[in-house]
């Protein structure tokens, strides 16, 4: 388990991390989002003990991970996949990681043969494409076979299969009764993967919730489908409900759900073919939620 309390990191005038206060369960994969320079990358480093707090803890299995003996039994990371000599080959680099432990070579081959690179394993780093690379890392976290996993964009830079690859393990690790951290900027994945969402936003936590906890918080969306749009459109119409026109006789409606709508449509007697509540994706509860914690925003093209 993972807990930070109040954790806290500044860089001079700069606030990365402002009192972030969280708990990553056995058994379960947490989601970390937020936009560029959100403090994400920041806290995982602060709980893997790789930066200090300002102020506020953050401890894995009750106690920071510098006090216990053997870290890499309690957890592993993948925080930089380029963190590696680019002369070393995949197995010297494991070798050596594993030997802080005393971990002998069978666990190196099969980390190796776990994350697929047992083809590539007497090759060095430097030539490693960026997927290879990213398996070399979650090789490196699975290497002590922690109780915790600590991901940092795991997933960048693998193919399709690659990326199913590491959904299926992140998944079948959390079965085991492990915890799992990852942070990614792929919704899809996310959202098929994290069983609990952490949303940060300058620095900040601005969401802290189970994954359907969170969807069902987004916004109602309503598709309909009526002869009669124009009238309906101006009678949904209000300063907290959107009506947009998607097609001829096509709307979707913000801020009012399906029974709702049905009632005023009835009440005016006017016909509906189709009422069709629209589930809110990932990606949409998440730009709704962040829309007003992006550190760097982009203007309109000129």
């Amino acid at each position: 388990m993972i807990e930070t309390n109040a954790l806290t990191k500044s860089y001079g005038p700069k606030l990365a991390v402002d009192h972030v206060n969280f708990t990553a369960k056995p058994g379960e994969v947490t989601g970390i989002l937020g936009p560029n320079g959100a403090g994400k990358s920041t806290t995982m480093r602060l709980i893997m003990g790789l930066d200090a707090p300002t102020s506020g803890s953050a401890t894995i299995s009750g106690k920071p991970l510098r006090d216990h003996d053997a870290p890499l039994h309690i957890a592993g990371a993948l925080l930089d996949a380029k963190g590696v000599h680019p002369g070393r080959t995949a197995t010297s680099h494991l070798q050596a990681l594993a030997a802080t432990h005393g971990i002998g070579n069978k666990r190196v081959t099969e980390v190796l043969e776990l994350t697929g690179l047992s083809e590539v394993a007497k090759k060095r780093v430097g030539g490693f494409s960026l997927g290879m690379g990213q398996r070399l890392g979650i090789a490196a976290a699975l290497l002590g076979d922690p109780q915790t996993l600590i991901l940092d964009e795991p997933v960048n830079g693998l193919d399709p299969d690659g990326v199913m690859w590491v959904r299926s393990l992140l998944r079948h690790l959390a079965s085991e009764g492990r915890t799992v951290v990852l942070s990614s900027h792929l919704m899809s994945e996310m959202a098929q993967v994290a069983d609990h969402v952490v949303v940060f936003g300058k620095g900040r936590i601005v969401a802290n919730a189970s994954i359907d906890e969170f969807l069902n918080n987004g916004t109602t969306r309503t598709s309909i489908v009526t002869p009669q749009a124009e009238e309906l459109a101006r009678l949904l119409s209000s300063p907290e409900v959107t009506v947009q026109s998607a097609a001829a006789g096509a709307l979707t409606v913000t801020g009012l759900d399906a029974p709702a709508i049905g009632e005023i449509a009835a009440k005016h007697g006017l016909v509906l073919h189709e009422l069709t509540p629209l589930k809110t994706s990932l990606e949409d509860a998440y730009i709704e939620l962040t829309r007003d914690h992006v550190e760097y925003q982009t203007g309109a093209a000129s």
